[in-house]
């Protein structure tokens, strides 16, 4: 219960139960108490779980509906950034069924654009897929990549379905990825991108540009991710 006596704040107090009534006894998008029902649980004002409320919105824990009520948010899954990153590999260590749906796939000739990103020769062949990526059948991001088509022949949108494109490389190609180098940047999604991510147009994601090398400094996968900003927290730890 709340300690009235305490000089922690009482919106404070009513967070910490709050979070962990959310995180230990709470599923996503579940209808939280009423602000009434809260003062009247907890004996505070309804100005104390507004601001409770307020800064459990902007922490990310729950999500307001006009109309309908305050619900828990969907929990986010937290990325390292200092290891090298698999969508696939990363969900099954979460308990998570990963999956693909390939949306697009071509065989082209680069455009000079990606001919200068991918240090390829003029004219080069390239593939060209567009994935949506799954986690229990629940969208969480889209990837668009390039791959160079001459040095990796007969992949299929068949594979790319059922197989991670790394294993692929691997198992198909004996190729292995070394290192990778990635830029972030935030952005609004836009129409074809929120159809398929099942959000609102316009919700907050993050754009994650992708170049992977392997041991001999060629670059093997050059990937534009729209991910999820409901869905995904991303963390660097800095050492000193």
């Amino acid at each position: 219960m709340l300690d009235k006596d305490s000089r922690m704040p009482l919106y404070s107090q009513l967070m910490d139960i709050l979070i962990y009534e959310i995180e230990n006894n709470m599923q996503e998008n579940e209808k939280m108490l009423s602000e009434r029902e809260i003062c009247e649980k907890y004996d505070v004002s309804r100005t104390t779980v507004r601001q409770a409320f307020s800064e459990l919105e902007r922490e990310g824990y729950i999500y307001k509906r006009h109309g309908k009520g305050t619900f828990v948010a969907s929990k986010k899954y937290k990325q390292n950034l200092q290891g090298f990153y698999s969508f696939t590999e990363d969900m099954k260590k979460l308990g998570k069924k990963p999956s693909s749906k390939v949306l697009k796939f071509e065989i082209l000739t680069a455009s000079n654009d990606i001919v200068r990103k991918m240090k390829l020769s003029k004219e080069e062949m390239v593939y060209k897929f567009t994935r949506l990526r799954l986690a229990d059948n629940e969208p969480m991001m889209i990837e668009t990549t390039y791959v160079p088509y001459e040095r990796f022949p007969g992949i299929t949108k068949e594979e790319l379905n059922k197989t991670a494109l790394y294993d692929i490389l691997r198992d198909k190609f004996s190729e292995t990825l070394e290192y990778a180098e990635e830029s972030f940047v935030p952005v609004l999604t836009n129409e074809e991108e929120a159809e398929s991510l099942q959000v609102e147009v316009g919700s907050p994601s993050l754009k994650i540009t992708r170049f992977s090398y392997n041991k001999h400094e060629n670059i093997i996968e050059y990937t534009i991710s729209i991910s999820r900003g409901d869905k995904f927290q991303y963390q660097l730890k800095l050492m000193r």
